[in-house]
């Protein structure tokens, strides 16, 4: 019977470091973590996992709201299957828990915002996606070439000797950047 933590990043260059102190200062005797798992995902392996280790009594954390539903339907019905269980919930963040019917009332008022909030956003990006393509420009990353200043920066440390790690402090990327523009047009690592 304790306090459970779940903490969730997008992507693989994000951490969790925020959210892990925060839910260890929450009281947070075990953590689980799904990193480069996007919300909108059904299966979420740590969340499986913690989902299996809970029992009556328990208490799932998590940072934000967010972190745990991937919109408002999907987090209530998560909520719901822990109150069934007999697992309270805890948001540090919003400050909601789930052992009022204050605290209910709130993670719904809570999660609806969440959710309007991610709608909102979606729908700037691909306004802004419509936007950039009427302008003939593509959405996503400029293609990086062997032209590139970075490239060239970095094939030439290399050829100085230097490590790829260090070549990535160098010119401010990491490592396995500097791996992929070593690799570009037959470039060697």
């Amino acid at each position: 019977m304790g306090s459970i933590g779940y903490a969730r990043v997008s992507t693989l260059e994000q951490n969790a470091d925020l959210q892990h102190a925060a839910l260890t200062v929450a009281g947070c005797s075990r953590i689980f973590t799904d990193h480069g798992v996007s919300g909108t995902r059904a299966s979420r392996p740590e969340l499986d996992k913690l989902l299996d280790h809970l029992r009556a009594g328990d208490e799932v954390v998590v940072w934000k709201l967010d972190r745990l539903g991937r919109n408002t339907r999907n987090l209530l019905a998560l909520i719901d299957d822990l109150e069934q269980r007999g697992v309270h919930f805890r948001s540090v963040t919003e400050g909601i828990s789930t052992t009022g019917p204050m605290g209910r009332a709130m993670l719904t008022v809570m999660s609806a915002f969440a959710q309007l909030e991610r709608d909102q956003l979606a729908e700037r990006t691909r306004a802004g996606m419509a936007i950039a393509a009427e302008h003939g420009r593509k959405a996503g990353r400029r293609e990086i070439t062997a032209e590139h200043a970075k490239v060239k920066r970095a094939r030439e440390l290399k050829a100085q000797g230097l490590a790829p790690a260090d070549i990535g402090k160098i010119i401010g990327a990491s490592r396995a950047t500097v791996y992929r523009y070593l690799s570009l047009e037959g470039g060697a690592p």
